[in-house]
């Protein structure tokens, strides 16, 4: 079994966003870091690919999240790069990114148990409204 190396595209900005899903999404942080994380090192590529460039391979993967947070900010992904001539794997950011960054920065409020961008709250309670009154028909 080969073994990867991980680095980071931007180390500082990647641990920001994994601590804003650390906190707002545990279950998708516990993935990510006990399941999705050693797999990737072992060489078990995980997700779709994306895109190729010769060696470079980009891979982008869905975490658990809650369904009606994935309706309101998208899906919740690791993206990654995978160079076999290094042996190594790049992690390059989570998304959604402006709702894990705005989180890491400040507190965020939740609304029906969905975080709320302070940029644009009422978008996300309009959704989130919007949603449930679909599911309730």
């Amino acid at each position: 079994m080969e073994k990867y190396i991980f680095g980071y595209q931007n180390e500082n900005e990647f641990k920001k966003l994994e601590s804003a899903l650390k906190k707002y999404n545990m279950l998708a942080f516990k993935k990510l870091y006990f399941e999705y994380y050693p797999k990737i090192k072992a060489g078990e590529f995980l997700g779709t690919v994306v895109a190729e460039d010769g060696n470079v391979r980009q891979y982008e993967v869905k975490l658990p999240t809650d369904a009606l947070f994935a309706k309101v900010h998208g899906e919740v992904k690791l993206h990654y790069e995978v160079n076999d001539e290094t042996k190594s794997v790049t992690l390059v950011t989570l998304s959604p990114e402006e709702i894990l960054s705005e989180g890491h920065q400040s507190e965020l409020v939740t609304y029906k148990g969905v975080m709320l961008s302070k940029d644009h709250s009422d978008k996300d309670k309009f959704k989130i409204n919007l949603l449930n009154m679909i599911n309730k028909v």
